[in-house]
């Protein structure tokens, strides 16, 4: 109610990720006690808040586990590992209450950025989970914008580089169709805004 009120249309949050030392930054605004828990309040939340026009960005994706200098980490993980812990919080929102948004993080994992993580956003949130929201980037996150778009991160915040973007359109690294779907995932969000 507060958000309609202001005339906001994406509440950026909540924030899922689990964190490993209990003095983090921004615990505060995390629900991050454990996978199972962090995932059925974040949805709860999410189907709240949703529920009266307004969306959400879940945030970050992924394995954004510590405040101080989240655009040199590298998230180093096992797969199991990422599934069963870091992962599972998302998994369980985004099936229990399909959130508008999602936003990719600033860190690596496993030495490839969030934000250009191909089998991240389209394989495991897209293709497994059905997600089919649009997907930001946290802001001025250090990702190459063309990879971004390609991996299926559809906006850049706070601001793209569209002179990059058409240079790799021009030497063949992105296609318009990659443009395309991501410009639709924002149509459709845009749509669903009350």
């Amino acid at each position: 109610a507060e958000a309609r009120h202001y005339g906001i249309n994406v509440v950026l949050g909540p924030g899922v990720n689990i964190k490993r030392n209990p003095l983090a930054g921004r615990n505060f605004e995390y629900f991050s006690e454990d996978p199972l828990l962090a995932g059925k309040m974040g949805a709860a939340e999410i189907n709240g808040i949703q529920s009266r026009g307004v969306g959400v960005s879940l945030k970050h994706f992924a394995l954004n586990n510590a405040e101080n200098y989240r655009f040199m980490g590298d998230s180093v993980c096992d797969e199991r590992a990422m599934r069963e812990i870091y992962l599972k919080a998302f998994e369980i929102i985004v099936k229990e209450a399909d959130p508008w948004v999602i936003m990719s993080a600033y860190n690596m994992i496993n030495g490839h950025r969030a934000s250009e993580n191909h089998d991240l956003l389209e394989g495991i949130l897209r293709d497994e989970w059905h997600f089919h929201g649009m997907v930001t980037s946290d802001w001025w996150t250090r990702g190459e914008h063309y990879k971004e778009i390609k991996a299926g991160n559809d906006v850049k915040m706070a601001c793209g580089f569209p002179e990059r973007v058409k240079k790799a359109m021009e030497l063949g690294a992105l296609d318009r169709s990659d443009l395309e779907r991501c410009a639709k995932r924002v149509l459709d969000l845009i749509l669903k805004i009350d």
